[in-house]
């Protein structure tokens, strides 16, 4: 009998916590599968116990070749881990016998991936390097990795040209695990490999060479990052892209793509408080985007010395036409960010600004989309939109008839930096940076570099703004800031009286120094503001200490963030007080001050 009680008490707690497994949400399988059989993405790091960089020495006896007949050898060939071929080829005529590798001056190495004896047909992957100034030091390096034959759609391959402007040695970076460039590895948050830091270019197209018919042009052509300050750290950067324009009708049925030779869309990205150091390697805080008709830059003629290569060596390369050009075409530092504004003809303009300061992002802080201010996901047609961008935290502004001409200016309204000619923007609140944007890159199942279980927010605040007189200045406001996507106050600076014109800047004449002043001001401003709010709450029986946690900035991005969210948690304890006490004068008077951050008109 007590063997049946038990057995039965054993039975009932069996189903009891069948039910109660039941019942409770089903976890995500990626988060309740063991890492060891989670699955696999296209990050290379996850996994990773030492970094590769370097291209692994041969394990196989040495073949060396002597092209021109001098007695010493131009390439050498030999294969490496998992029976690899490689071929090295010598265009500085430096090489011995002795050497068991080539250099990384002015050689060019070859990779057989498949195997098949081409080294530089479908699949395989080719670097070269070029020394311009003779110091025996790369200034140029070439990655060009093929896609199969019948591949010939964009997306699925590289070829990119890297320049060392500031002479620090670090150029593209291959991970020699998986044999393919891999510009997303990095340490740390935002120190990658490749070379975004510091004073570089790029250019760059994901189309394989024997497809594009004209190679002294690319898709990003260029990518500039500029490092004002030298301090090895980018400060700023500007993508200007190219599209590839499909060739109809090809007499070559393998070239299926040229380029306009305009650029049709820039991106430029500033740290605009220099906040960057080592552990925190990049920190843009604004973007601005201009698309349209763009410029015609085909007479931004660069030569080269030496980037052309051994010639007797032609025979190596199914296409060797990269290999024997002398000349790339692309805006440099130099003439890049003007031609943007002297011969850009635009159509639209649009803003990103990093309110919550997390991103660490190698190309700039992405853009937030057109789209719906409440709808959240990549691809849901939301302000987030985009893959690239923040779920939350940024702020988005578009002037798309570009009326605006590009122009900035701070408003009264919030003492924020502004696009002029915007019709609408959004600022999706992450008041704290708890929906991190670091390097997460493209959200959704094709994560990279990190390929962590990313957590997006349900919940979110909105302030959105608007040009309802068309002047090109925002002179209305609408506030969610419960997070029920309904707007629970609105103000109109019409209505309260206030003048919605400021001050405008024009990027055109805009430096790097510009535009970090121009920060600087408007952080010391919000902290001005900040501390006037603190008197006239105290002067109306305000506990401010309630607020000390942000009532001591260490920074000039503290002095921002902390003196807004100040400024606007002692607008809403002063409107509150005012509503208990009835005190509609008050409360008119409070508004004006506010939306015109003028806090000492308030001060007895």
């Amino acid at each position: 009998m007590q063997i049946l009680k038990i057995f039965f008490a054993v039975l009932l707690l069996g189903l009891a916590s069948c039910q109660s497994q039941s019942s409770q949400p089903k976890k995500q399988e990626s988060q309740s599968m063991p890492a060891s059989t989670k699955p696999t993405y296209r990050n290379g790091q996850q996994n990773k116990v030492m970094t590769p960089f370097r291209l692994p020495l041969a394990e196989s006896k040495i073949k060396y070749i002597d092209l021109d007949k001098d007695g010493d050898p131009d390439v050498m060939e030999y294969t490496i881990k998992n029976g690899i071929p490689v071929r090295w080829i010598d265009d500085d005529d430096d090489m011995t016998r002795q050497d068991t590798e080539g250099d990384m001056d002015n050689d060019c190495v070859m990779l057989d991936l498949n195997k098949d004896g081409s080294y530089s047909g479908p699949k395989d992957l080719m670097i070269d390097w070029s020394d311009e100034n003779g110091d025996q030091k790369a200034d140029i390096q070439a990655i060009v990795d093929n896609n199969a034959r019948d591949k010939k759609g964009k997306w699925t391959s590289h070829y990119i040209w890297f320049l060392d402007d500031d002479q620090d040695g670090v150029f593209g970076y291959i991970d020699w695990d998986k044999m393919g460039f891999e510009g997303w590895d990095h340490d740390g948050r935002a120190n990658f490999y490749t070379d975004y830091n510091g004073k570089s270019t790029m250019l760059k197209v994901h189309i394989t060479t024997w497809n594009i018919k004209d190679l002294s042009y690319n898709w990003e052509n260029p990518f500039l990052f500029f490092d004002p300050d030298q301090d090895g750290l980018s400060e700023m950067a500007i993508r200007m892209v190219d599209e590839p324009l499909a060739i109809k009708d090809s007499k070559d049925t393998n070239i299926v793509w040229d380029f306009s030779h305009h650029i049709s869309m820039s991106q430029m990205t500033f740290d605009l408080d220099n906040d960057t150091r080592p552990g925190n390697e990049l920190d843009y805080d604004m973007s601005l985007k201009f698309k349209g008709e763009g410029f015609d830059y085909s007479d931004q003629i660069h030569t080269f010395k030496n980037i052309k290569g051994l010639p007797a060596a032609n025979i190596y390369f199914e296409d060797a036409r990269w290999r024997n050009t002398e000349k790339l075409i692309f805006p440099d530092h130099q003439t890049g960010y003007d031609l943007v504004f002297s011969r850009g003809q635009w159509k639209e303009c649009w803003l990103v600004f990093d309110e919550d300061d997390d991103c660490q992002r190698w190309e700039r802080v992405e853009f937030y989309d057109p789209k719906d201010p409440f709808k959240i996901g990549t691809k849901n047609g939301g302000l987030d939109h985009n893959p690239q961008a923040d779920p939350a935290g940024d702020r988005g502004e578009w002037d798309l008839d570009f009326s605006g001409n590009g122009q900035l200016y701070v408003s009264p309204m919030d003492g924020k930096i502004h696009l002029f000619g915007a019709e609408t923007g959004y600022w999706r609140i992450d008041q704290n940076a708890t929906y991190f944007q670091g390097w997460q890159g493209w959200r959704g199942p094709n994560l990279q570099p990190e390929d962590f279980d990313k957590a997006e927010p349900t919940k979110f605040g909105t302030i959105k703004y608007e040009d309802t007189d068309n002047n090109g200045f925002f002179d209305k406001m609408s506030f969610d800031l419960d997070g029920d996507f309904k707007y629970e106050e609105m103000i109109s600076l019409a209505d309260l009286g206030i003048q919605d014109k400021a001050k405008k800047y024009n990027p055109a004449t805009m430096k790097y120094k510009d535009y970090q002043n121009l920060f600087t001001q408007v952080a010391d401003n919000q902290w001005i503001n900040a501390q006037n709010a603190i008197k006239v709450a105290q002067q109306n029986h305000i506990n401010t200490q309630w607020y000390s946690p942000i009532a001591n900035p260490k920074s000039i991005r503290e002095k921002y963030h902390d003196g807004y969210w100040l400024g606007l948690y002692l607008y809403q304890d002063l409107k509150e007080g005012a509503t208990t006490k009835q005190n509609e004068v008050f409360q008119s008077n409070l508004r004006k001050a506010y939306f015109s951050s003028d806090w000492e008109s308030l001060l007895k």
